[in-house]
């Protein structure tokens, strides 16, 4: 299969990811089988190429970015790492869920933002460069803030091996990012580099696909006793989490695009963090990977239809959302 057959399958994977990973959910739950090899540290290692790509795609600018824009950046990644925690374990409550989905949407809550997120800002014309940048600080920050924050938040609900997550989060999100900015800055310049690099979105889908196929190939046969729990509790932890985000622009007084992009930040989610975490660290609760699964589907989902809105109202409104600038 040549190159220009391999880019642009990665170019229509990128585009569908949603629908494609919802494809994979929906056959795996009736062909367990597909994807019983996805286990373990063969799970592990997936998630650690999807980091390598989002880390392939980093260069010194985006670090830059961090220094220029401390403070829009500051609130971006503080907003994530508040928000939504708080609003999973208010829901937990308000909802009464079992412990098992509380356990999960929690996890979730506590993960850094995905690389998805980068890829809505740019469709809905929001700001590109703060999303990579808050992408980027909650990632960095995550190895410490994910099991502390479910230490604190969850640690009545399920024994939390604090210092085991920290591990886990440094191996699947710190060493393969580090190490994809690495290739990019020795390995940038060079031609064959940069076509390879146009495959890569097409491999982190399938890599994320494959987490969501095998959680649900594991635990397919415990969603339907708490399916309908696990559908509310997602939905609408994600989609409060596009609205306080947004909120929170506001209150910042953030230009257009930076508010459509701190609310895709905020309510966007490492969900296949989240689920990697919740197979590896709560196998007695099967529940919790499975709500992180589902939050892999969804937050696709749902950050295509909101960024269909943003542009649509730029149609209704006859015109786009004003250029972000600094």
């Amino acid at each position: 299969m040549t190159m220009r057959r391999l880019q642009a399958i990665s170019a229509f994977l990128a585009k569908e990811t949603p629908w494609f990973i919802t494809a994979v959910a929906v056959m795996t739950y009736f062909v367990p089988d597909a994807f019983c090899w996805v286990r373990g540290y063969t799970q592990t290692a997936i998630l650690g190429v999807i980091m390598l790509t989002m880390g392939m795609t980093l260069t010194k600018d985006d670090f830059k970015i961090l220094a220029a824009r401390p403070w829009d950046i500051a609130i971006g990644s503080l907003a994530q790492f508040a928000i939504m925690p708080l609003i999973a374990v208010t829901l937990t409550h308000l909802l009464n869920l079992p412990r098992s989905v509380a356990v999960g949407l929690i996890l979730v809550g506590c993960c850094p933002g995905g690389v998805s997120s980068n890829i809505m800002s740019f469709l809905c014309k929001g700001d590109v460069a703060f999303s990579v940048g808050i992408t980027t600080l909650s990632t960095l920050f995550a190895p410490l803030t994910t099991p502390l924050l479910m230490l604190y938040l969850a640690g009545e609900m399920v024994d939390i091996d604090a210092l085991g997550m920290f591990k886990s989060v440094l191996l699947v999100t710190l060493m393969p990012v580090g190490l994809g900015f690495l290739f990019n800055h020795f390995l940038g310049h060079k031609d064959s580099y940069r076509e390879t690099m146009k495959v890569m979105p097409g491999v982190a889908v399938l890599g994320l696909a494959c987490i969501v196929g095998g959680v649900v190939s594991a635990q397919g046969d415990k969603f339907a006793s708490s399916g309908v729990w696990i559908f509310v509790g997602v939905f609408l932890h994600n989609t409060l989490g596009y609205v306080v985000g947004y909120s929170c622009g506001v209150l910042a007084r953030f230009t257009q695009p930076k508010k459509r992009t701190i609310s895709l930040e905020v309510g966007m989610q490492n969900a296949g963090l989240a689920t990697v975490l919740a197979a590896r660290h709560f196998p007695a609760l099967p529940e919790a990977a499975i709500a992180s699964a589902v939050s892999c589907v969804w937050h696709s989902i749902s950050g295509a239809l909101l960024a269909g809105v943003f542009n649509a109202l730029d149609r209704w409104t006859g015109g786009s959302a004003p250029t972000a600038k600094g």
